[in-house]
């Protein structure tokens, strides 16, 4: 999420140089955020949780969250009222937004309409749609072992990479440009491989300053290559080709990271407050784009400055701020009710089941 932010920040505050062009790469946040979903999912995964269940707690997971941050966004990004506003404003138009509050947005692939709403959640019919058909995948998953398991996961990379090219091939082809729940779908599958090849007593020896650095090279090396080798087969390739090999980096640190700690390392993720950043992350994502673009409302975009550093971090303070307020206020007590709902449901099923038996 932190990615991500810093990478709309820049719209309003821009750092100068080289840094620019690294930190505008931080929308590839989202991918590491597909892959860490299905790894996820895929490790709290039980057999004994009904499939039903397991929709009501995604619902109960991502939509109070998503529906509050919405409140929040429009008056943001669409113009309610007759006034002057930013040219980023958009004019509303109810059933576009309709589209975005029951986030069926992320199946278009016009701008206006993917990124309605509140454009950061764009990512969130992607998480239903990978939600929707994950217990299915789970099932086929559970009847493989660490190596059937291994060669699924090399598979979905494989898939990933040769859609990748084709899309570069035959440009302007009908499924060149598929929907974004399609799209990112691979990665997700490859976060839960990875789970699943875990949790069948896979222990790969991977250090984590090496999943870092991979991390760290390939964000530069998107950043860099195109503008400094312009024209090349390389810079192509690294423009191409540049989220699959992020994901590919996002999977080696997440299996850094899990097998550190399953041989029981201890790591800087795990601190206090790591986790609590991680517990309020998600509303985070919901809003800072809200939070950047409503200062906008007030200041026009600033000239590229290090002094640009002062007015960004007030922004994340603020953002984080409001995200607390949201995961304690919205979404943790909600998650909560729905989820004790469901499970007074389920409880009551089996109690008439035992009965009828």
């Amino acid at each position: 999420a932190f990615m991500v932010f810093l990478y709309h920040v820049q719209v309003f505050a821009p750092v100068p140089g080289p840094l620019f062009s690294v930190l505008r790469m931080g929308y590839l946040g989202v991918t590491f955020f597909f892959v860490l979903s299905g790894f996820v999912l895929t490790w709290s995964w039980s057999p004994l949780v009904r499939r039903s269940t397991f929709y009501v707690r995604r619902f109960a997971r991502i939509f109070p969250s998503h529906a509050a941050a919405w409140l929040l966004a429009v008056p943001v990004f669409y113009a309610i009222l007759p006034i002057a506003a930013p040219d980023f404003v958009k004019p509303v138009d109810p059933w576009i937004l309709l589209l975005s509050f029951v986030l069926l947005q992320g199946w278009s692939t016009v701008p206006l309409i993917l990124f309605a709403g509140n454009p950061a959640a764009w990512t969130l019919p992607v998480e239903f749609s990978c939600s929707a058909f994950h217990p299915f995948a789970q099932r086929l998953l559970a009847m493989f072992a660490v190596r059937r398991t291994l060669i699924a996961a090399a598979l979905v990379v494989a898939i990933a990479w040769a859609y990748r090219g084709s899309a570069w091939l035959f440009a302007g082809t009908w499924w060149a440009d598929l929907p974004a729940p399609i799209q990112h779908t691979p990665e997700f599958l490859l976060g839960m491989c990875l789970a699943w090849a875990f949790r069948s007593g896979w222990r790969p020896r991977v250090p984590v300053w090496l999943g870092l650095t991979l991390l760290a090279v390939v964000v530069v090396s998107i950043a860099i290559v195109p503008a400094a080798l312009s024209g090349s087969l390389a810079a192509e390739l690294t423009i191409r080709f540049g989220n699959e090999a992020f994901s590919l980096a996002c999977a080696v640190l997440i299996v850094a990271i899990v097998a550190s700690g399953l041989a029981g390392r201890r790591s800087i993720f795990g601190d206090r407050i790591q986790v609590r950043l991680g517990e309020w992350s998600f509303a985070f994502y919901l809003v800072h784009a809200t939070v950047i673009y409503g200062a906008m409302w007030i200041w026009p975009a600033l000239q590229p400055s290090w002094n640009n550093i002062l007015p960004a971090t007030v922004l994340f303070v603020i953002g984080l701020g409001l995200a607390a307020i949201l995961f304690q206020g919205v979404e943790r007590p909600l998650e909560r009710r729905i989820r004790r709902w469901k499970d007074r449901r389920d409880a009551r099923s089996l109690e008439r089941s035992v009965a009828e038996a």
